[in-house]
């Protein structure tokens, strides 16, 4: 099955089985209802003691919360606020002007790739951080927290494989609907390709070899890589160490798929501002779900208390919201 057949019958699935829920956490997940700060920024709790058996995934949370990233992911420009779309705009005007750099940067990576065995063989290694062995990682990583039960780690990196598959699924959609020719599109008539878009449902065309291509905008694999960066650059943002390493190897990825001439360089902006904002998205999801999951989150309370003020015995009311 075509991959991006694959992305949109899973994407299907799982947002099937979210609406099926028939537990109110699904539509307060979706509401956005507010869980943040009266500036209006989510502050989520990344200490270690957070992450319990009241926060910890079952099968049942893993498939409602990647149901509700993938419904909020599309449905996110009907929630954007001016900060959003101003965020938003800044980001179609960098691709915009990245454009123009589009054929000179490719011209530059090949000349260099073609010069230099290293960046031959290095750009060769690390693009596939972006596919498979990126999900070989992932799930190290996984096997490391459940024999070691560090509870922290195994939710971050099933927060990864969400944002890995929130993201890829949004990549896809968008390749559908862009149709961008590939650097390495193979046409007899045309001397080298050309960054175009063809719209929706149109043909990429085909390499020198035959091979059928897909769409070039965005990368996916610099989306996937940022997006699962993102996350533990989040959840270990009180150790700085993982976010420079997470977005460095994920920066790596994505300038290797210039250098193997898969993609255009703002392929690759794209990709990675969509994984970026896919993994913020996700992680405050789950610590929206985390609140509500933690005892007592749901429930207001009124408690009696008395007080010694002066020589005398005052009655008290404490109301906790």
């Amino acid at each position: 099955m075509p991959k991006n057949k694959l992305f949109i019958v899973l994407f299907l699935l799982i947002s099937a089985s979210g609406q099926s829920q028939v537990d109110t956490l699904v539509k307060k997940l979706d509401s956005l209802r507010t869980q943040k700060d009266s500036a209006g920024v989510q502050h989520n709790d990344i200490n270690q003691k957070a992450y319990n058996k009241n926060t910890r995934f079952t099968l049942s949370s893993y498939f409602i919360l990647l149901g509700s990233d993938l419904k909020q992911e599309i449905t996110a420009p009907f929630h954007f606020r001016k900060k959003d779309w101003l965020t938003a705009g800044g980001v179609v005007l960098t691709t915009g002007a990245l454009m123009f750099a589009d054929e000179p940067i490719q011209r530059f990576a090949l000349k260099l790739r073609d010069s230099s065995r290293a960046v031959r063989d290095v750009s060769k290694n690390i693009t596939k951080f972006g596919g498979s062995y990126e999900m070989y990682t992932l799930a190290a990583l996984g096997a490391y927290g459940f024999i070691f039960k560090n509870e922290k780690i195994k939710t971050t990196t099933l927060l990864a494989t969400q944002a890995y598959l929130t993201g890829g699924a949004m990549e896809h959609l968008l390749k559908i609907i862009s149709g961008r020719q590939r650097p390495y599109y193979y046409n007899s008539n045309a001397l080298e390709a050309e960054p175009k878009f063809r719209g929706p449902f149109s043909n990429a065309g085909r390499d020198i070899n035959g091979k059928r291509l897909n769409s070039s905008f965005p990368s996916g694999h610099t989306t996937v890589a940022f997006a699962a960066a993102t996350v533990f650059a989040q959840e270990y943002k009180d150790k700085p160490l993982i976010p420079i390493l997470s977005y460095t190897v994920a920066t790596l990825i994505g300038l290797s798929r210039i250098t193997e001439n898969k993609h255009w360089i703002t392929d690759v902006f794209a990709g990675a501002a969509l994984g970026y904002f896919t993994g913020k998205q996700v992680v405050n999801n789950y610590h929206r779900y985390a609140k509500l999951k933690a005892p007592n989150s749901q429930k207001n309370s009124v408690s009696f208390n008395l007080q010694y003020f002066q020589g005398t015995l005052l009655p008290g009311i404490i109301y906790r919201m």
